[in-house]
């Protein structure tokens, strides 16, 4: 097994210094208007649409901070870029008036969208306090906390607990439905909570290490199926099953028709990638607190192994987009990029925490379906979307939702995990 984790490690520590990294640090700056472009073709050239997103901002700021963070500084352009792009984004994307960072703008970074999307916000804390983390520039904490402290004054439902969605640019909730005012989401949920550990690894201040808490618990009583501890999307306000629906500002692709926008099977469905990225991200933000795992086996066990028996396609390779909360069911059986990035870290801090052969042989699995099928080596970035047999569905490297965040993340600490099992 050591020589496969060694030639694993050989292939990613290749792709990220010779593939993924240079393609986003030779075109991530914007050198006529400044800030981040991120609209790049199948070929890696300017797609040319006329659109910047905070949220691709502050995602290529977390991958750069994490790159740097763990060695990969590429003789310090990761840091420059990082700076560049955080002190950008407080001097051009903050909203003076009422706090927080607009949504979406053009080009010459005028602002299109001003509303105020927690999804948004919580890469920006997860962001901004990776970067003080790797660099130690004390003005990513501050606009961090800055954002924390919003979230807890505005965003925070008093009532029932947990985080509002869509929000107006005064931090008022936005209308019902599609508005998105009256949901709460797993999606939400799972990112703040990657985003308060990374604040309290930076702040290390007790409110940041108790909200923390709070939302692994929020997650673990709410979220979590209560008995196969899958992820369920969409809930009202009192945490009732909601039927998943698509947003009229959305962050992603839409990849789904139906009357009103809701989804087929929209009250039973569930993401293996994300369950992978759950257990991974909820192992660190309890090693984080100081919170041993042992009492979460259970949880982490059945999240796991569901994903394992249904979402790993034992024939063409990769992880399947999702299916059923309780059953074998597989709804959609394309492979996006970024289940397969989430399901390569989790495999490889399962295999370390329970020393299992099924998830080694998952990564595995996942990783030859990356390297030989979704990364267009020739350009350095991940296919987006592909069937289920490898054929691509779409073929572009990169708009304001498909950037660096998950690839980068995966490719990172991928080989932060082989090289710890390799010891």
């Amino acid at each position: 097994m050591q020589k496969k984790f060694k030639a694993w490690k050989k292939e990613l520590q290749h792709h990220l210094d010779k593939e993924l990294l240079p393609f986003w640090l030779d075109r991530l700056w914007d050198e006529e208007h400044g800030g981040f472009l991120t609209q790049w073709d199948k070929d890696g050239k300017d797609s040319g649409v006329d659109e910047k997103s905070m949220l691709a901002h502050f995602r290529s700021i977390y991958s750069l901070s994490l790159a740097a963070l763990h060695g990969h500084d590429h003789d310090g352009r990761c840091q420059s870029l990082a700076t560049k792009g955080v002190h950008f984004a407080i001097e051009r994307y903050w909203d003076e008036k009422y706090g927080g960072f607009y949504w979406l703008f053009d080009r010459k970074n005028n602002v299109l969208i001003d509303q105020k999307i927690t999804y948004g916000h919580s890469f920006a804390i997860y962001a901004l306090s990776t970067y003080t983390l790797a660099f130690g520039d004390p003005i990513g904490l501050e606009y961090a906390e800055r954002v924390f402290d919003l979230l807890q004054v505005y965003v925070v439902d008093t009532n029932y607990g947990g985080y509002w969605t869509m929000l107006n640019r005064n931090w008022s909730l936005c209308g019902p439905g599609s508005a998105g005012g009256d949901r709460k989401t797993l999606d939400i949920h799972m990112h703040l909570m990657e985003a308060f550990t990374a604040l309290y690894q930076a702040s290390g201040k007790e409110i940041h290490k108790r909200k923390l808490l709070e939302i692994i618990t929020q997650i673990d009583e709410k979220i979590l199926h209560p008995e196969f501890k899958t992820g369920i999307p969409m809930f009202w306000e009192d945490w009732t099953i909601a039927p998943h629906i698509k947003f009229d500002i959305i962050w992603g692709w839409d990849r789904f028709e139906g009357e009103g926008g809701e989804k087929e099977h929209a009250l039973d469905n569930t993401s293996y990638g994300h369950n992978a990225e759950l257990f991974w991200l909820l192992a660190e933000g309890l090693k984080s607190a100081d919170v041993s795992l042992k009492e979460w086996e259970p949880t982490f066990r059945k999240m796991l192994d569901h994903s394992v028996a249904y979402g790993v396609d034992e024939q063409y390779g990769g992880v399947y987009v999702e299916g059923s909360l309780t059953t074998s069911a597989v709804h959609d059986k394309a492979k996006e990029f970024w289940q397969q990035a989430e399901f390569m870290v989790g495999m490889l801090d399962a295999y370390l925490l329970y020393r299992d052969e099924r998830y080694i042989n998952a990564y595995e699995n996942v990783h030859r379906f990356v390297f030989d099928v979704m990364i267009n080596h020739e350009v350095g970035e991940w296919l987006p979307l592909l069937e289920r047999d490898g054929t691509p569905i779409w073929s572009h490297m990169s708009h304001s939702w498909k950037v660096n965040y998950h690839t980068i993340r995966a490719v990172v600490l991928s080989i932060n995990r082989l090289g710890r099992l390799m010891e």
